[in-house]
């Protein structure tokens, strides 16, 4: 899911990841300056002729790479994952399509770090517009910003999930009587964005969210041991015997699951950032930072939805956690850690979104806007009024879309950019300015087809999916 060390989605700015010295975590900071992506043109040196900038201080550490990278897949995706396991039919065909994945999951990290070295560019659009050109790089913007929304999105959503679980746990009712009006989501979501999540996103810079990560990590595993120790307890709630799918019903409920599984191991946007401030700028450190994780990723990720979905069987939730009674301690902490953690996540996501649209303002009305303290596009007069309109149309977006598995499938759709399809067509640009062997070349330019097929394979089903659900 979306990090703290998320990349930063422009060539203009860009997120530096620098380990605090004598310290127990890494620094943060996001760093907004000029254009870096405009005017740039990939070189033509190899891995050891051109390498990215790097940013200043001792680098990052292989190990430390590891733990960012997954701690950026790792986030609100682990909730859907045993309904997942559920539309694919079962656990087999779930790790089937899992392991299947996996390999183009981690191919497009190392890609993106081949291409990282090749075009000299720290950022992901850098990388797209450096070697795609700037066309196919504006493109890669417009979908980082409705990435980044749809996530704004679903955040709220959980977070509006958990709050109805809550307030079920401390105004327990019966069923005829209804809850109090101000535990309505429409203004208990309403009024925490407004009194938590918009003064947390209006600030320039977002360095003081450097620690979020960690208790993004805890939540995840403390989420996935709850569930797979309710499933050996089974509590008295849960004591029923799941009804559990024989077989999947066709082809199409496995294809659905690529939608969930792109938005649970979402942390390529990250990669080239992550790859520009490791200490060791090397193919081989890179590939075995990419298996690492991501393997460390896919087990805490099959243990939560294994154990999940042999849980509650097919009546699983698409939020695992409201499948669960709002009377379980245990549950309502790992509901709270969870909640706090997307809240202290949000602000990043809307950051890099609204740089993006920053950089729009800049290109296109930095010169024509009146005065410069009024076109500035950090300064308060545009970066507020930004600030209001992201809170505000995905607040909009998620009390009018209940379902968060129809917004998984939007997102999961997107996501087949960043790890199918920008990664494929770098690969293939790479390639035909690098001196490699003819036999080899073939090869890579075909995989980078490959990518590319796939990912628009699976942006079709998934977006038809969606609208079909929406509809």
């Amino acid at each position: 899911m979306i990090p703290d060390s998320f990349a930063h989605p422009s060539g203009s700015s860009g997120v530096s990841l620098n380990p605090i010295p004598n310290g127990p975590g890494l620094l943060v900071s996001v760093k907004t300056g000029l254009g870096a992506m405009e005017g740039q043109t990939p070189g033509g040196g190899g891995l050891s002729e051109k390498p990215v900038p790097m940013t200043s201080g001792p680098g990052l550490s292989s190990l430390g790479a590891v733990f960012i990278l997954l701690k950026s897949a790792l986030g609100a995706g682990l909730l859907n994952f045993p309904w997942a396991f559920h539309k694919a039919g079962g656990v087999a065909p779930a790790f089937l399509v899992e392991l299947v994945s996996l390999v183009f999951l981690i191919s497009g990290l190392v890609v993106l770090g081949y291409a990282a070295s090749v075009s000299g560019q720290a950022t992901y659009q850098g990388v797209v517009g450096g070697l795609c050109g700037p066309a196919i790089g504006k493109l890669c913007e417009a979908c980082f910003v409705v990435n980044l929304l749809m996530i704004s999105v679903a955040f709220l959503r959980v977070v509006g999930d958990q709050l109805e679980k809550l307030w079920d746990f401390i105004l327990p009712s019966t069923p005829p009587a209804p809850q109090p009006w101000y535990t309505d989501q429409r203004f208990t979501l309403t009024l925490l964005c407004a009194l938590v999540i918009l003064p947390l996103s209006t600030p320039r810079e977002i360095g003081f969210q450097k620690y979020t990560s960690i208790l993004g990590t805890l939540a995840a595993c403390y989420l996935a041991l709850v569930i797979m120790a309710q499933y050996y307890l089974r509590p008295q709630d849960l004591a029923r015997e799941p009804r559990l799918a024989s077989s999947s019903s066709s082809w199409t409920s496995v294809f659905s699951v690529f939608p969930t599984i792109c938005f649970g191991f979402q942390c390529h946007e990250a990669a080239v950032s992550i790859y520009c401030s490791m200490r060791h700028q090397s193919l081989g450190h890179w590939t075995l930072v990419s298996v690492l994780s991501l393997l460390a990723c896919c087990l805490v990720y099959s243990l939560t939805g294994a154990y999940g979905f042999l849980t509650f069987g097919t009546d699983v939730s698409a939020d695992i956690l409201m499948s669960y009674p709002g009377s379980d301690g245990v549950v309502i902490v790992a509901r709270v850690l969870f909640a706090v953690s997307i809240m202290t996540a949000y602000p990043i996501v809307l950051f890099l979104g609204r740089s993006v649209m920053q950089d729009f303002w800049r290109r296109g009305c930095g010169g024509a806007c009146g005065p410069w303290a009024l076109a500035e596009p950090s300064g308060l007069w545009v970066r507020m009024p930004l600030t209001v309109l992201w809170v505000t149309a995905t607040l909009t977006m998620a009390l009018f879309l209940p379902d968060l598995s129809e917004i998984i499938g939007i997102i999961g759709g997107i996501s087949s950019f960043f790890i199918f399809v920008f990664p494929g067509l770098c690969l293939i640009c790479a390639v035909s300015v690098e001196r490699i062997g003819p036999r080899v070349k073939c090869c890579l330019e075909a995989w980078g087809v490959v990518s590319v097929l796939v990912g628009a394979f699976i942006f079709g089903q998934s977006m038809v999916a969606a609208v079909m659900e929406l509809l």
